[in-house]
């Protein structure tokens, strides 16, 4: 009798990782900074209508990178979350922290079970009142959830682009600077910012009542780039 064929689990959840890894890396790459005045996120996209940055709740985004059609599936299973239980409760209940959790469960039980993993990695960030307050939880697509300050980066030239953030971004920094500099780290280098049209920008504005996500493009997004 011949004998079946075995692959150890950890090669198994090697191979899946590297799986996924691969695939996220193709990716264009989003960053998403914490400012004096509310959380950036700046993205690599020239599409005009597929959107790796999307509104979750009042104070909450949401970003992905990766498969679109994958983060976009996750992006309305975290919106639906976020109606019930705001209904179900009240719209304080609902965090970025309460969301990220459900994603990393939902990661991690497709990467666990599923034949292949998602290739995605997300972003949940919700603007505080103050920048203490200020919340941004990367979630890799294991499942693992990473709780950052300052700043992260997802996808494409991850690691490259995050020691330039580490040597040029500074905390306190206004809106339009955290645009620019995240323009900046996205180019080829630093004479050749990402123009306008390559750009996809949101804000979590700090203060604002009622909802705090806004798009920031066209004229206006020339303009903060122009300086």
């Amino acid at each position: 009798m011949t004998m079946p064929f075995y692959v150890s689990p950890e090669q198994v959840m090697k191979d899946r990782a590297d799986y996924a890894r691969k695939g996220i890396a193709r990716g264009r790459s989003l960053i998403a900074l914490e400012a004096a005045d509310g959380i950036v996120i700046v993205a690599e996209n020239p599409s005009r209508t597929l959107f790796k940055i999307s509104e979750i709740y009042d104070h909450i985004a949401f970003a992905g990178v990766g498969k679109y059609n994958e983060f976009e599936m996750l992006k309305i299973a975290g919106v639906r979350h976020a109606d019930l239980k705001g209904y179900a409760y009240s719209r304080e209940d609902v965090t970025a922290r309460s969301l990220a959790n459900a994603y990393a469960q939902t990661l991690g039980q497709v990467f666990t079970h599923e034949m292949k993993p998602y290739e995605v990695e997300i972003l949940v960030a919700q603007v505080g009142d103050t920048p203490q307050g200020d919340e941004l939880f990367h979630i890799l697509y294991d499942g693992t959830v990473q709780d950052e300050e300052g700043h992260t980066v997802l996808g494409g030239q991850a690691e490259a682009i995050a020691q330039m953030l580490d040597t040029r971004y500074q905390s306190g920094l206004s809106v339009d600077d955290a645009i620019r500099l995240g323009a900046s780290v996205l180019g080829k280098n630093d004479t050749q910012p990402l123009a306008p049209d390559q750009l996809e920008v949101a804000v979590l504005q700090r203060g604002a009542t009622g909802r705090a996500f806004r798009r920031v493009k066209g004229d206006e997004l020339s303009r903060v780039l122009a300086g």
